[in-house]
Parts: C-alpha cells; structure tokens; sequence
C-alpha cells in the first residue's frame, strides 16, 4: 500500500525529474574537490575560477603611406632622349674627323653658336642682321600666310565635307595640286606679285592650305549620322548645324590639320628664302654659305629644328586643350 501511495508520476515536459535532480547532485558531489580547512577555501577558489579573457583593443588605422618617387619612370623618359643626342653628337664627331675638319666638329660649333647668340639682335645693314631678326622676319611670313590659308581652308573643308556635290568637285583638284612642290609655286608668286615677300607668302599659302582643308572634311565626314539625324527632328538652321554639332566635332580633326599645315609652312620658308632673298633665315643660310661659313650654316640648322618643335609644342598642347578625352587616347 506504502509503494503505492508514493508511486512516481510521469515529469511533466521540460520540467527535471526528482531522480534527474539526485544524480546530477551526486554527481557533483563526487567530482569535487574537499577543501583543507575553511580558512583556506577562499583562497583558492578563486584559482579555480575561470581566467576572464581580456578586452581585445581596436585595430589602429593603417598609416598613409608617403609616394615614392618613380626612378624608373623618369629614367624611361629621360635617357632615351640623350642616347639618342648622344649618338647624333657622336656620328657628327666622327663625320668631322673623316672629313679632315671640313665639317666643323660640335666642339667647334658650339663655340660658335655662343658667339651668334651673344648678339642675336645687331643690325649693320639691311642684309647683315643677327640671327634673332632673321628668325623672327621668317616667323612673321609663315603667320601671314598660315593665316590666309586657315581663313580659307577652314570653311572651304567645312563646306566640302558637308556637301557633296562640292566634295565631288574638289576633290580632283585637290588631289592634282596637293603633291606640287612648293618651289614650283615661287615663280608663279614672283610672276603675279611682282616681288620677293608677296611671293614667299604665297608659297607658304598654298603649301598650307591642303591639310587643312583635307583634315577638316574628313572630320565633318566623320560626324555620327545620329546627330544630323536629331538636327533634322528639331528642325535647325544650317548655322545651328555648324555652330552647335559640326564644329564641336569637327575641332579636333581642324586642329590636327592646323598642326601640320604650320610644319609644312615652316618648311617651305626656308626654300622660299633662299631663292627670293631678301632677310629670313633661309636667306642667312645661303648668305653664309656664300661666305663658305658652315659653323653658322649648322647652328642655323638647329635653330631652324628648336623653332620648328616649339611650334609644335604649342600646337600640340593647343590641341589637347580642344579635344574629347576618348580623342586624346
């Protein structure tokens, strides 16, 4: 009867039985360590405790650092432009010592280059100037006629490019005259203009005027159909045509024949004053060549290439200035 009356009922769910609650108590009980006394039991419990792990501190920003100079980049830059003077300097040198100093030697040039540009702006007569008046004599011919023939080779590529009833009109002449040397066009100058400076003028003229035509029709050829086609829609002028969609467009191809039209011009001036006289730099060429003076023929060399690149430079960065990113690329 006794067993009966304390019969174990079934745990309820997620409640611990009595004989869950015993065993774990024994359990306990047996794995424990005893203590020595009371007097030590405080102190080394805490020895048995858990060691707490420490606050870990937050990660330092990674410190900037400062750019290093780029040796190798300069390097690349730098010393293949003075190889390459280098071997030019050093071909001139053994060229002299070949021809038994009838070519001066660049030691020898370039102490006669110090001595033309100690006084480049002298005058002794009105055909014996410095070299500084000569320079800027031709320079002013090549931006009289460059100017003419953008002034009309411009607007004259615009409309050939733009039209093409005259792009098929021109474009025979174009191709005929376009390879006749400029010399041959001095006599034509000499005989209509009756003088020297109209003539070289001209000469630069008609030499100039190609690449800039040829460039800027190419260029207005090139203009994506879609932006004529939207131009159409709404119905624009052809002024509109030409301010707002041609000649954004077309800059960069206009620029570039600009670019080489001013090449060609600074080449046919020295021709041109050779043949015409008068004062120029290539009148000083062939003036001291006549004075059998090949130190100032060389250093007039020179001076003809420095200016001749920095025309170019300028251009160049002239063109940069105008053009698309996807263009400069």
């Amino acid at each position: 009867m006794v067993a009966a009356v304390f019969h174990e009922l079934p745990p309820e769910s997620g409640a611990p039985s009595p004989a869950a609650i015993v065993r774990k108590a024994e359990t306990t009980v047996v794995g424990a360590k005893p203590a020595a006394n009371d007097a030590t039991a405080p102190a080394t419990a805490p020895a048995t405790a858990p060691a707490t792990a420490p606050a870990t501190a937050p990660a330092a920003a990674p410190v900037p650092r400062k750019p290093t100079f780029d040796w190798s980049a300069l390097l690349l830059r730098v010393l293949p432009p003075l190889f390459g003077l280098g071997l030019l300097v050093g071909v001139w040198a053994l060229v002299s010592i070949t021809t038994k100093g009838s070519i001066p030697s660049p030691a020898e040039t370039l102490q006669q280059a110090i001595t033309v540009f100690s006084d480049p702006f002298y005058r002794k007569g009105p055909n014996d100037q410095g070299v500084g008046w000569n320079v800027l004599l031709s320079l002013q011919r090549v931006g009289m006629g460059f100017g003419l023939a953008a002034l009309v080779g411009i607007p004259l590529g615009f409309m050939i490019g733009r039209f093409t009833f005259l792009s098929r009109m021109f474009n025979p002449l174009i191709s005929l005259l376009r390879p006749v040397s400029p010399l041959a066009w001095l006599p034509i100058g000499l005989l209509v203009f009756k003088g020297a400076n109209p003539a070289a003028i001209w000469t630069i003229f008609i030499c100039s005027i190609w690449p800039m035509i040829i460039n800027t029709a190419v260029g207005v050829q090139r203009v994506p159909q879609d932006y004529m086609n939207v131009a159409r829609v709404l119905n624009l002028s052809e002024w509109k045509i030409v301010s707002k969609i041609l000649f954004p467009a077309v800059l960069p191809y206009t620029l570039t024949g600009v670019r080489l039209a001013v090449g060609t011009a600074w080449l046919v001036i020295v021709a041109a004053e050779m043949l015409t006289g008068g004062v120029g730099i290539g009148f000083w060429i062939w003036d001291e060549w006549n004075n059998l003076n090949v130190k100032n023929i060389i250093v007039a060399i020179f001076v003809i290439g420095g200016v001749g690149l920095l025309l170019e430079f300028a251009l160049i960065k002239l063109a940069t200035a105008f053009t698309f990113e996807e263009v400069k690329s």
